[in-house]
C-alpha cells in the first residue's frame, strides 16, 4: 500500500493524516494533493521572487496552514525543510509587521511541530535571528513610550517559536549564547531575570551524548552552583528550574544529579508554601515565585531510576510528609498545586516509559538501557503515590485529578491502584447518604475502565468486577439527584462501549478449552440482557418523573431547561451505545420493549417526548430494517387515521397524539437512508398532509422529518460503531465475544461501514425538492411579486419549509457561482481557490435549488423590507436562510467545533498513553475519521468573493442597519460570519457603512447610525471593521468615526450611543497593532524562493516570473513603501483636520487625540502639524488631553533623540576561568572619592559605563561606551533644528507657556492617590536630553517656587522635574553639569527639610529613579550630598528616617559599585543604632539589610568589598553583652522617649537589640543566601527576650530540637502554644519522628507536682509570672497534645496510651486544662469520619475512658 502511495505521489511523504485512507473516496486524494501542493508551491515561490508580501506570500502561507489541517505534513522531505528555511527568513525580516509576523511564526510552528521527521542534520537554523527579534519586541525601548503597539499574544507565539527552533540550532551555539548573556547575570540587577530567562527559553540540550561538551556541560555546574546558593526564591529561580527540568528530560542518564538530589526535593517542597502547625507562616513573596508544577514533575520523573533510584526514596519522604494534606477535610490556596502534582506526576512517568519501551526510535538519542526504568522502579512509584491519590478522590476541589493520576498509575500497575478503588466504590453505591462519595469513586472508575478490563497476566480478576458494577450502578439512575444521574450515565456508557452486551453462557456447555477465568465471564454474561431490560425501566421511570405536568407549573416555559437538556443527552447517548453493543437477541427484546412504551403511551412533545423519541431513535438507528418495520407503519396508520377527518387540518391547536406520533416519526427516521427507501410512499404522504397544516407544532414537527429524511439519504457518513468489526452476530463456536472485552480498534483494519448516496436515493432527493420545496419557491416569488396575498403566518411557514430543505440537501447542492468581484486589491499572483472532492459528484444538468433559493430570498427580503418591516419572525427565518446559503454545505461550524472538543475530551479520558499507536476504541476512530469528512466540506472553497456573496452582503447590512433591533443584531452575526469567510471583502462593505455616518446625509435614522456603529464593532473574536491592519482601511474608518460626531443622527444624550462609541474606541486601543509602512524583502528570502520553484514531485505548477516581471515587483515594492508613508501622513493630517472643526463634541475630540497617540511610530517621525498639536495640548483644558500629551511628547522627543556616537573598548584583565564580583578587573568602575573627574579634560575622557551590571560577573567581548565629547553632535542652536524640533523649542522657551503648563503640572489629580509620574518624568528627561540646558533658565524660579511650597502636588511635580533633570543631562559637557549641581543641592535640601508624610516616597522615586542606570561618578554631587548627616535631627525624627529613606533609594540602585559609600554610611550608623525613636530604628534597620545585601556567596564570586556581614555582627554582640549577663527577666522596658540625658547601658542595649531585630526581620525577606554563623549568635539572646515574631523566623532556620524543647518551657503561655504547634508540623512531617525518649521526656514533664495554692494577703499584688513547676507541667501536656494532634487522620500504635497520659489532666489548673480539652474536641473532630476503623487500635477500657471524655454528660443524668 505505501509503495503504490509513493509511486502516485512521486516522493516519500514526511507523515500524512492517516484518517484519510479510510475515507470512502480515499483513492482520489493522492492525486488532489499533489495538484494543490504544486500550486502552493508555484505560487509562494513566484510571490517571494516578485517581492510581494501582501497579499502575495501571506495569502499562499494560509494555503500552506490549510493544506496542512487536510493532509498532515504530505511532502517529501526537502520541500519540508525548504518551507521551514523560507519561514524562518520570513519571520525574521527586520522590519516586518507584527501581524504578519504572528501569522507566519504560527505556520512555522506547526511545520517544526513533529520533532523526530527532521534530524538535526536536515536542518539547521541560526538562533542570532531570533534572539534579535525577541528582543526587540519583549524588551523594547520604544513599547513604554507609546511607539509601538504590540498585541497580547506576541510573547507566546515567540516563545513557542523559539522552543520549536532551538533543537536545530548549530552545535557552536551554546558557547555563543553563554558570552551573549553571562555578562548580564548581575544578581542585585533586573537583568539577572533577562539571562536567565533567555538561558531557559534558548539553550540547545537535545545533542547527541559526543556534542555534550559544547552543550549543557558548558554551562550546568555554573548554574546549578547559583542554584544551590541561592535561598530566598528570587523571581528568576523558577526559571533555572524549568531549564534544569528540560535538561533533564532530554538527557536522561546523562546528567548526574546525585549530588543536588536531597537539596532538589527540600526546594520542591518549600515552593509548595504549605502552612505547617500555623496557617500563616507565608512571606507574601514566596506566592509569586514558587516553581511551575508541570515542569517540576517533569523533572522528577526524568530522575527517577538508576542504580540506586536516590529519587524515589526522596519522592516516598516527599508524599509522606505531604500525604495528609491530601485528607478532604482540608482546603486552602495550597491545594490546587498538590492537586497538580498529584494529576500530572504519574502522567509524566507514563510518558517517560512510552518513551523507553513503545516509541518508534527516531533520530533523538535514546535512554541508555543503564538507566531506563525497571518494573520494580515503576512499582515503587506506584506504592508511593497510592495513599495520597487515595486519600484526594474525596477532595473539595472534586474528584478529576485523582481520576487522571489513577487513570495513569492503572495504566502502569492496575493489580496495585484498582483493588483498593474498587473497596471504596462498591460501599459507595450501597450508601443512600452520600451522594459526593459515589460520584466521585465513579469517575475514578470512568479513567480506569480500560485497565480494569483488559485485565492481563498481573490482574486477570479484572473483568470479573464489571457486572456488579453495571448491575450496582442503576439506582443511580435517579430523578432527583442530578450529578448522581449523569456520572452513572458516563459510568455505564464506559463500560458498555468497551464489553460486547452477548449471552455467552451456552458457550460453557460447548467448548470445553475456556480457562477458569473464561468460564467464569460467561456464565456471568448471562446477566447482560437482564441488565439492559432494568436499565431501560430506570430510564422509563425518569420519563416518566420528568414530564411537563410534573416539573411545571401551568404559566412558565416549556421549553427545556439546561439540568433537562443534559440529562436527554446522557439518556440517549447511553442508550444508543448500549443497544450498539448488543446481541441481536438482546436487541429484539429491547425494541419490544421501548416500541410498546412509546406507543401505548401519549407524550407531551416538549421534554418526556423529546426523550422517549430519543430512545426510540437510538433503537432504529442500530438495527433499522427491524425497527423501521415497527415504527413507521405505526406512526403513518395513527397520522392518516387522525387526518381522515378534513378539519383537522385547520386546527389551531392539533391534539397531542397527532403530535407525539409525528413526533417520533421524525426521531425514527434518522437513519441509514438506504433502509428508509422502502417506506418512501408513505413518508412522502405524511410530509404532503402534515407540511400544510395550521398548527405551528405540528408543521414543525413536520419539517423536522422532512430535515431528516433528506439528511439521512444525502449526507456521507459512517453507520456503524460497534466496538469490533463485523459485529456480534456470529454463533458462539466460530467467535467468542467474551475475548474482545476491552479490545481497541484496528487503525489498520477499521473497516468502516459509510453510508454514500446511492443513485436511487439522489434521485430521491430531487423528487422531493421538486415536489415540495419547488411550489413553497413559487408561492414566495408571486408574493414578493405582489401578485398573491399571504398571511404573514403562512409566509413563515413556507421560509420554514425552504430551510428545512436547504438544511436536509445542503450537501447535495453546490456552492453559489458567479464572476468575481474585481478590483479590490492589486496582486501578481494569482489568488484562487483550492478545489477539494468532498464526496459528492454535483449533478449540473438539475436545477441548482441554492440559486433559485437564493434569487427568491432577496425579492422576498426587499418585499418585506418596503412593505411590512415589522414582520420580524419572518426576517429571522431570512437571515437563517441566507447564512445556510452562504456557508452550509452540509455541516455547521459550531458544530463541527463542539463536536470537536467533546471528541478530544473522551479520547483523553479513554486513551492509552503508555503503549500510545492510537489505540482508541473503534467508535473513536471511526468519529475522528467522520470528523476528517467533516472538516475537509468546512475547508472546501467558498473564500473567493463573487458578485452573488457581494448582494448578499449588501442586503445583510442593510438587514444590520434596519429598524427593529433584534433583526439587527441577528443580521449582524451573520454578516460578520461571511466578513470572515470571503477575502477582501471587508473592502468593499466598509465604504458602504461609513456612507451612513456621513455628517453631510440627513436621511439616516438613529437605527441606521448605530446598526453601523454596530457593524464597525463586529463582534466578539470576528472581524472588526474599525481595526483592520490595513492603511486603506484605517485611513477611511478612522476619520469616519471621529467626523460622525457632526452627524445629524448623532445623540450625546441617548446612553446607548455613547456606549457604542466608549467601545468602539476601547475596542480600537485594545487591538491596535503598529501597522507596518516598510514592506522590503530581503535578498537571502528571494534565493530560498529559487529554491522552492527548483524544487521537483510534484514540480511547481507555475512558472518563474520573467525579467519585467521581476523589475515590476521591485517597482511595485517601492511603490508600495512609498504609498504607505503616504497613506499615514494622510490619516494623521486627516485627524487634524477633523480637531480643527469648532463644531466637533469633546467626545470625540477625545477619541481623536487617542486614535492620534496610537498613530506614534518609531521607524518613521510624526508629521509637524501633529506635533504642534501635541505640544499645544499640553495646555488643554481638559485634564483627559493633557495625559494623552504629556505621554505623546515624550514618544515624539524620542523620536527626535539624536544617535550618540559609540565606541567598543576591550575592557579590563581578564583572568582565567570564571571570577564573578568585586575583583581587580572592575576595580575602575566603582566609586572612589579621590579619583572624580572634576575639570572639563578629566570628565570628557572619563570612562562612564552607565549600566549598573557591565563588569560584576563577567567583561562582554566587546562594551559599547559613549565616545568623548568633541566626537559627539554639538547642542542644537535653533537655526540647525527641524521643523519639530524648532516647535517644541520654542513652545518652551516661551515664559506663558511654561507658566501655564507648571501649573496643571502642580494640580491635584486625585486626592491621597497621586504617586511619582513616570510619563511626566519621561517628558522632562527627553527635553533636556535633546535641548540640553536650553530651558533650565525658564523652568529655575518655577522650581524655586516650587520646591519652597510644602504642599504634595508641587513638591511631587518638582520631583518629576529633578529626576528628568538628572536623567537627561548624561551627556551635558562637565560645566553644564557642575552649574546645574550648583543650583539643584541647595533646591534639594530646601525640598527635602520640607518632606512630609504624603510626599516622602516620591522623594524616594526621584532618587532612585535619577539614580538608575547612570554611573556613580556622574552623580558624585547627589550622593554626596545625601550622604552628608542624614540623622543630623533637626528637623525631628520623621525628617531623618525619611533622609535615610532618600538615600537608601539612591545607595540601592547603585548596588555594587559604591563600596566605600557603604562603609562611611555603616561606620555613621553605627552609633547611632541606639536611636531614641522608634521609626529611625526601624528605618535603620532596613537601611543596614541593603547594606549588607551585596554580601553574597555566590559561586565563582569573590567576597564582596562592600561591608561584611559577619564583622558587623560580632560588634553588635559584643554590645548586647549587659543583656546577657543579667539574670532578671528582659522586660519591655518603656522608657520615656524623650527621656533626655544618659541611660544606663543596659536599657541602650535593649533599644539597639530592637534595631538589631529589626533588621533581622527585613534582611529574612530580601537577601538572596541564609544568614551566616555570626547572626546565629544573637539566637541565646533571643531565647531570652521571647518576641513573638521572631519565632516564625527562628522555625525556618535553627535545629529544631532546640527550639521546640527550650521554648516549650517559656515562661509565656503563648509562646509555649506556639512551639508545640511548630513541633506538631515538624511531626506531622516526618521532620522529626516520634520516639520512646520524646514520650518519656513529656510524660516525666508531665508529673511535675504542682505546689498548693498558696493563701495570699488579699492586699497584695497578684503574681503574674506563674510558677516554674506549672510551666513545667503544662510543657509536659503541651508535648503531649502536638503528638496527639500530629497524626489527624490515623490512629498510630503509641497514641492509645498518650490520650490515657493526656485524660488524667482534664481538672488541673488552667491554662492546662484548656489544652486538654482542645486537644480532645480535635481528635474527636478528625477521627469522627472513619471512627469504626479507628476504634480497632483501643482496648476496651481504654474505649470506656475515652467515651467518658468525647461524650458531653447526659443532662438528665
Amino acid at each position: 500500500m505505501k509503495k503504490d502511495q509513493e509511486d502516485t505521489l512521486g516522493f516519500v511523504p514526511q507523515k500524512d493524516i492517516v484518517y484519510n485512507k479510510l475515507l470512502p473516496y480515499a483513492d482520489k486524494l493522492d492525486n488532489e494533493s499533489n495538484i494543490i501542493l504544486a500550486s502552493i508551491k508555484g505560487n509562494l515561490a513566484r510571490a517571494v521572487h516578485l517581492r510581494e508580501l501582501w497579499p502575495g506570500v501571506l495569502f499562499w502561507t494560509r494555503k500552506l496552514s490549510t493544506y496542512l489541517r487536510l493532509y498532515g505534513r504530505k511532502f517529501s522531505k526537502e520541500d519540508h525543510v525548504l518551507f521551514i528555511k523560507l519561514l524562518y527568513e520570513l519571520v525574521t525580516i527586520p522590519k516586518l509587521e507584527i501581524s504578519m509576523m504572528q501569522s507566519f511564526a504560527r505556520l512555522l510552528i506547526n511545520l517544526l511541530k513533529k520533532k523526530e521527521l527532521l534530524s538535526q542534520d536536515d536542518l539547521e537554523l541560526p538562533w542570532r535571528p531570533l534572539y534579535e527579534l525577541y528582543e526587540k519586541i519583549l524588551y523594547s525601548k520604544t513599547e513604554h513610550l507609546g511607539l509601538n503597539w504590540f498585541p497580547n499574544s506576541v510573547e507566546n507565539v515567540l516563545k513557542t517559536l523559539v522552543k520549536s527552533c532551538r533543537l536545530y540550532f548549530p552545535v557552536s551555539a551554546t558557547q555563543e549564547m553563554l558570552d551573549e548573556w553571562r555578562p548580564l547575570l548581575c544578581p542585585f540587577d533586573v537583568t539577572m531575570q533577562k539571562a536567565i530567562n533567555y538561558f531557559e527559553l534558548f539553550l540547545p540540550t537535545i545533542m547527541p551524548p559526543e556534542l555534550h561538551d559544547k552543550g549543557f556541560k558548558l554551562w550546568f555546574d555554573e548554574l546549578m552552583g547559583l542554584w544551590v546558593s541561592v535561598q530566598n526564591l528570587p523571581s528568576w529561580e523558577g526559571s533555572l528550574v524549568n531549564l534544569f527540568a528540560r535538561l533533564a528530560n532530554d538527557n536522561i542518564g546523562y546528567v548526574n544529579w546525585d549530588p543536588y538530589i536531597p537539596k532538589i526535593f527540600t526546594r520542591i517542597l518549600r515552593s509548595f508554601n504549605l502552612p505547617v502547625g500555623t496557617s500563616q507562616m507565608v512571606v507574601p513573596r514566596y506566592l509569586t515565585n514558587s516553581y511551575d508544577i508541570g515542569h517540576v514533575v517533569l523533572w522528577i520523573s526524568s530522575m527517577l531510576g538508576g542504580v540506586q533510584n536516590q529519587v524515589q526514596k526522596q519522592l516516598n519522604g516527599l508524599f509522606s510528609s505531604i500525604a495528609s494534606f491530601y485528607h478532604p477535610s482540608n482546603n486552602g490556596r495550597w491545594l490546587m498545586k498538590l492537586m497538580k502534582l498529584l494529576q500530572r506526576l504519574p502522567a509524566s512517568v507514563v510518558r517517560r516509559v512510552h518513551r523507553e519501551r513503545y516509541k518508534k526510535l527516531c533520530w533523538i538519542t535514546p535512554v541508555p538501557s543503564s538507566h531506563r526504568l525497571t518494573d520494580q522502579d515503576i512499582t515503587d512509584f506506584v506504592e508511593s503515590m497510592k495513599q495520597p491519590v487515595l486519600l484526594a478522590m474525596f477532595s473539595k476541589t472534586g474528584s478529576m485529578d485523582a481520576a487522571q493520576a489513577l487513570q495513569n498509575l492503572a495504566l502502569m500497575r492496575p493489580e496495585l491502584v484498582i483493588p483498593p478503588v474498587l473497596e471504596k466504590t462498591y460501599p459507595a453505591m450501597e450508601t443512600l447518604t452520600e451522594p459526593h462519595q459515589l460520584t466521585a469513586t465513579l469517575s475514578c472508575m470512568i479513567g480506569m475502565a480500560r485497565s480494569l478490563l483488559s485485565g492481563g497476566r498481573h490482574y486477570p480478576e479484572g473483568p470479573a468486577h464489571v457486572l456488579p458494577l453495571l448491575m450496582r450502578a442503576l439506582p443511580g439512575v435517579d430523578p432527583n439527584d442530578f450529578s448522581k444521574c449523569m456520572i452513572t450515565f458516563q459510568f455505564i456508557a464506559t463500560f458498555t462501549t468497551l464489553v460486547p452486551l452477548v449471552d455467552c453462557s451456552s458457550a460453557l456447555h460447548e467448548q470445553n478449552d475456556l480457562s477458569e477465568m473464561e468460564r467464569e465471564l460467561c456464565s456471568a454474561s448471562a446477566e447482560f440482557e437482564d441488565f439492559v431490560l432494568q436499565f431501560m425501566d430506570r430510564c422509563f421511570a425518569l420519563i416518566d418523573s420528568s414530564t411537563l405536568e410534573q416539573t411545571r407549573e401551568e404559566t412558565e416555559t416549556e421549553k427545556m431547561t439546561h439540568l433537562e437538556s443534559l440529562v436527554e443527552l446522557g439518556l440517549s447517548s447511553t442508550f444508543s451505545t448500549i443497544l450498539t453493543q448488543c446481541s441481536m437477541e438482546i436487541f429484539k427484546v429491547a425494541l419490544e420493549k421501548v416500541f410498546n412504551f412509546a406507543t401505548t403511551n401519549i407524550f407531551e412533545t416538549r421534554v418526556a417526548g423529546r426523550m422517549v423519541a430519543d430512545m426510540c431513535r437510538a433503537a432504529s438507528k442500530c438495527h433499522p430494517a427491524e425497527s423501521l418495520k415497527l415504527f413507521v407503519p405505526h406512526c403513518c396508520n395513527a397520522i392518516l387515521q387522525i387526518t381522515a377527518n378534513e378539519d383537522v387540518l385547520n386546527e389551531e391547536e392539533l391534539d397531542k397524539e397527532m403530535l407525539w406520533n409525528l413526533q417520533l416519526l421524525s426521531e425514527v427516521t434518522r437513519v441509514d437512508g438506504e433502509k428508509l427507501l422502502p417506506y418512501r410512499t408513505q413518508l412522502v404522504q405524511i410530509l404532503q398532509l402534515t407540511l400544510r397544516l395550521r398548527c405551528k407544532q405540528g408543521y414543525t414537527l413536520a419539517c423536522n422529518l422532512l430535515h431528516h429524511i433528506l439528511r439521512s439519504t444525502a449526507l456521507t457518513y459512517p453507520t456503524d460503531y460497534c466496538s469490533v468489526p463485523g459485529g456480534f452476530n456470529r454463533p458462539l463456536n466460530q467467535y467468542l465475544p467474551i475475548k474482545d472485552w476491552g479490545r481497541p480498534g484496528d487503525l489498520w483494519n477499521l473497516q468502516v461501514q459509510w453510508h454514500v448516496p446511492s443513485t436511487e436515493e439522489t434521485a430521491f432527493v430531487f423528487y422531493i425538492l421538486d415536489l415540495l420545496l419547488q411550489p413553497e419557491l413559487q408561492r414566495l416569488q408571486r408574493y414578493a411579486q405582489g401578485e398573491q396575498n399571504m398571511s404573514r403566518d403562512d409566509v413563515l411557514q413556507s421560509l420554514s419549509i425552504v430551510q428545512h430543505c436547504l438544511l436536509g440537501a445542503g450537501c447535495m447542492l453546490p456552492p453559489l457561482n458567479g464572476p468575481p468581484v474585481t478590483g479590490l486589491v492589486h496582486s501578481m499572483v494569482s489568488l484562487d481557490e483550492t478545489k477539494l472532492f468532498i464526496g459528492v459528484d454535483y449533478d449540473v444538468s438539475r436545477e441548482n435549488y441554492r440559486e433559485a433559493i437564493c434569487k427568491v430570498m432577496r425579492q422576498l427580503l426587499h418585499y418585506i423590507l418596503e412593505h411590512s418591516e415589522d414582520d420580524t419572525k419572518s426576517l429571522f427565518a431570512v437571515i437563517k436562510i441566507i447564512n445556510d446559503l452562504m456557508h452550509f454545505k452540509g455541516s455547521h461550524k459550531h458544530e463541527f467545533d463542539s463536536r470537536w472538543k467533546s471528541f478530544t475530551l473522551v479520547k483523553k479520558s479513554m486513551e492509552n498513553r503508555l503503549h500510545g499507536k492510537k489505540q482508541h476504541i473503534r467508535a473513536l476512530l471511526i468519529d475522528r475519521v467522520l470528523l476528517q469528512h467533516e472538516m475537509r466540506k468546512l475547508l472546501v472553497e467558498g473564500c473567493e468573493y463573487k458578485t452573488v456573496h457581494q448582494d448578499l452582503l449588501r442586503d445583510l447590512l442593510r438587514l444590520s442597519t434596519s429598524t427593529y433591533s433584534q433583526v439587527r443584531s441577528k443580521a449582524q452575526s451573520v454578516l460578520f460570519n461571511a466578513l470572515g469567510t470571503y477575502n477582501f471583502c471587508c473592502r468593499d462593505i466598509t465604504p458602504r457603512v461609513l456612507e451612513l455616518l456621513e455628517p453631510t446625509r440627513s436621511d439616516v435614522t438613529q437605527q441606521q447610525f448605530k446598526g453601523a456603529l454596530y457593524c464597525l464593532l463586529g463582534n466578539h473574536g470576528g472581524v472588526c471593521l474599525a481595526n483592520l491592519h490595513d492603511w486603506d482601511c484605517i485611513a477611511l474608518t478612522w476619520p469616519a468615526m471621529v467626523r460622525s460626531g457632526l452627524s445629524a443622527a448623532m445623540s450625546l444624550e441617548k446612553p446607548s450611543i455613547v456606549r457604542l462609541f466608549d467601545d468602539l474606541a476601547d475596542k480600537v486601543h485594545r487591538q491596535y497593532e503598529t501597522i507596518g509602512i516598510d514592506f522590503t524583502m530581503p535578498q537571502s528570502t528571494l534565493e530560498l524562493g529559487l529554491k522552492i520553484s527548483q524544487s521537483g514531485n510534484p514540480a511547481p505548477s507555475i512558472n518563474l516570473p520573467s525579467e519585467q516581471e521581476l523589475e515590476k515587483g521591485l517597482t511595485l515594492q517601492q511603490a508600495k513603501n512609498l504609498d504607505a508613508v503616504q497613506k499615514y501622513e494622510k490619516l494623521v493630517n486627516d485627524l487634524l483636520e477633523c480637531l480643527d472643526d469648532r463644531n466637533l463634541p469633546w467626545k470625540f475630540e477625545h477619541i481623536a487625540i487617542g486614535f492620534l497617540s496610537l498613530l506614534l511610530r518609531d521607524d518613521h517621525p510624526l508629521p509637524a502639524s501633529a506635533v504642534h498639536f501635541f505640544v499645544r495640548s499640553l495646555n488643554h483644558d481638559a485634564l483627559i488631553v493633557r495625559k494623552v500629551a504629556i505621554s505623546a511628547v515624550a514618544g515624539i522627543l524620542k523620536q527626535l533623540k539624536r544617535p550618540r556616537k559609540k565606541m567598543a573598548i576591550i575592557p579590563g584583565d581578564e583572568v582565567e576561568g570564571l571570577v564573578a564580583g568585586d575583583r581587580p578587573g572592575n576595580n575602575w568602575l566603582q566609586y572612589h572619592a579621590d579619583t572624580l573627574p572634576r575639570t572639563d579634560q578629566d570628565w570628557d575622557n572619563y570612562r562612564f559605563v552607565e549600566k549598573t551590571h557591565w563588569g560584576y560577573y563577567c567583561w562582554p567581548k566587546k562594551l559599547m561606551l559613549y565616545a568623548p565629547l568633541e566626537e559627539q553632535p554639538k547642542d542644537l542652536t535653533p537655526e540647525e533644528m527641524n521643523e519639530s524640533e524648532k516647535i517644541i523649542y520654542e513652545q518652551f522657551s516661551n515664559p506663558t507657556f511654561i507658566n501655564q503648563l507648571i501649573e496643571f503640572l502642580s494640580l491635584e489629580d486625585r486626592k491621597g492617590k497621586d504617586k511619582f509620574n513616570p510619563r511626566r518624568f519621561c517628558l522632562f528627561k527627553g527635553l533636556f536630553r535633546n535641548y540640553s540646558d536650553a530651558f533650565l533658565s525658564v523652568l529655575k524660579p518655577h522650581m524655586e517656587r516650587l520646591a519652597g511650597d510644602s504642599h504634595e502636588s508641587t513638591q511631587r511635580c518638582v520631583a518629576e522635574i529633578i529626576a528628568g533633570l538628572v536623567r537627561g543631562s548624561k551627556h551635558w559637557s562637565y560645566k553644564q553639569v557642575e552649574a546645574l549641581w550648583e543650583f539643584l543641592i541647595p533646591l534639594m535640601r530646601t525640598a527635602l527639610s520640607n518632606i512630609t508624610v504624603e510626599t516622602y516616597t516620591d522623594w524616594g522615586t526621584c532618587v532612585a529613579t535619577a539614580c538608575e542606570s547612570r554611573d556613580p561618578r556622574k552623580l558624585s554631587w547627589l550622593l554626596e550630598m545625601l550622604m552628608e548627616c542624614p540623622l543630623s535631627g533637626e528637623g525631628g525624627s520623621f525628617v531623618d528616617a525619611c533622609h535615610l529613606y532618600v538615600l537608601q533609594g539612591g545607595l540601592a540602585q547603585q548596588e555594587w559599585r559604591v563600596p566605600e559609600l557603604l562603609h562611611r554610611l555603616l561606620m555613621y550608623l553605627e552609633p547611632k543604632l541606639t536611636q531614641v525613636y522608634k521609626n529611625v530604628r526601624e528605618r535603620i534597620g532596613s537601611v543596614l539589610t541593603y547594606i549588607f545585601m551585596l554580601d553574597v556567596t555566590l559561586p565563582n564570586t569573590l567576597p564582596t568589598k562592600s561591608p561584611h556581614l559577619a564583622e558587623f555582627t560580632e560588634r553588635v554582640v559584643s554590645r548586647l553583652k549587659p543583656l546577657l549577663e543579667g539574670e532578671e527577666e528582659i522586660q519591655n522596658h518603656v522608657v520615656e522617649e524623650n527621656g533626655v540625658g544618659e541611660q544606663d547601658e543596659r536599657t541602650q542595649a535593649i533599644k539597639l537589640l530592637k534595631t538589631v531585630l529589626k533588621w533581622l526581620m527585613a534582611s529574612a525577606g530580601r537577601s538572596f543566601t541564609t544568614p551566616v554563623a555570626q547572626q546565629l549568635q544573637l539566637l541565646p539572646l533571643l531565647f531570652k527576650v521571647i518576641v513573638k515574631n521572631i519565632i516564625y523566623k527562628i522555625q525556618l532556620y535553627i535545629c529544631v530540637k532546640i527550639v521546640t524543647t527550650i521554648l516549650i518551657l517559656n515562661c509565656f503561655s503563648q509562646v509555649r502554644e506556639m512551639a508545640a504547634t511548630t513541633l506538631s508540623g515538624f511531626l506531622q512531617c516526618n521532620f522529626l519522628t516520634m520516639d520512646v525518649s520524646m514520650q518519656t521526656h513529656f510524660e516525666a514533664l508531665c508529673k511535675t507536682r504542682l505546689p498548693k495554692k498558696r493563701k495570699r494577703d488579699l492586699g497584695s499584688v497578684v503574681d503574674t509570672i506563674p510558677s516554674v513547676d506549672l510551666v513545667r507541667r503544662h510543657a509536659g501536656v503541651l508535648g503531649l497534645s502536638a503528638c496527639i494532634l500530629s497524626s489527624p487522620y490515623d490512629v498510630p500504635t503509641w497514641m492509645p496510651q498518650l490520650l490515657m497520659d493526656l485524660s488524667a489532666h482534664l481538672n488541673d489548673t488552667q491554662p492546662i486544662e484548656m489544652t486538654v480539652k482542645k486537644t480532645l474536641s480535635n481528635f474527636r473532630r478528625t477521627h469522627h469520619d472513619n471512627w469504626l476503623e479507628h476504634k480497632q487500635q483501643f482496648t476496651d477500657d481504654q474505649l470506656v475512658v475515652l467515651t467518658d471524655l468525647l461524650v458531653s454528660p447526659c443532662y438528665y443524668a
